[in-house]
């Protein structure tokens, strides 16, 4: 079965003069194949190999990648490009969001992701002859928004692509191939918010596809 790994980064918030707003938000995709994923999963405890006993107490079992050493950063990075995996990304500039989404962010959350999802789906960016899984870092402690996202996303593929599709919403803790593609999209994320490109240089050639929002 093929999975699709799903996290964003930056927030939805709308008011700029608070300076934690971030100017853009991204969501990324990670395409991993049945056979591949175990080989993902390594890439975490590879990395916490490296550490000492000290840096492993600190990070309760998950990586993050906001909050790591450059040089975990870049070791994560160089081993997902090694492996056989894809990733898609869309990002958008939130001053362009139109004003009625800004005040609903779960709807816009949703909908971001929706227009991923009919991307890789409309192109054949992945093969359909099998039950795809999307499994979702998640975001909300709120059941009913998870229940919503859920639904919306399945029903939105069963409608439009008809298509055997499931989604999953698991902590990365509980799914350890969330945490890869955390840093994935810290990366692209970084590239846009900061114009630091380092990190993103390291896996760019495993990104099929990479698009704005709301131009």
């Amino acid at each position: 079965m093929p999975y699709i790994f799903l996290d964003e980064s930056g927030d939805l918030g709308f008011d700029f003069s608070k300076r934690k707003t971030s100017k853009h938000f991204v969501v990324t995709f990670l395409f991993v194949k049945d056979k591949e994923k175990k080989l993902i999963e390594k890439i975490v405890k590879k990395t916490f190999k490296s550490f000492t006993k000290k840096e492993i107490k600190h990070h309760f079992g998950s990586l993050h990648a906001y909050k790591e050493k450059p040089k975990t950063r870049t070791r994560l990075l160089n081993f997902l490009n090694q492996r056989d995996i894809s990733i898609i990304t869309i990002y958008l500039k939130k001053d362009r969001v139109y004003t009625n989404l800004q005040d609903e962010k779960q709807v816009l959350y949703n909908y971001i992701t929706n227009i991923l999802l009919d991307r890789v789906f409309t192109k054949k960016l992945i093969p359909f002859n099998r039950k795809i899984q999307l499994i979702a870092s998640r975001r909300e402690t709120n059941k009913f928004f998870n229940q919503n996202f859920k639904n919306y996303l399945e029903n939105q593929v069963k409608n439009n692509h008809k298509i055997n599709f499931e989604v999953k919403i698991k902590t990365p803790s509980q799914e350890k191939c969330l945490q890869v593609v955390d840093f994935a999209c810290w990366a692209i994320f970084r590239k846009y918010e900061k114009g630091d490109d380092y990190y993103y240089n390291i896996f760019k050639q495993k990104i099929v596809e990479e698009n704005p929002l709301f131009k």
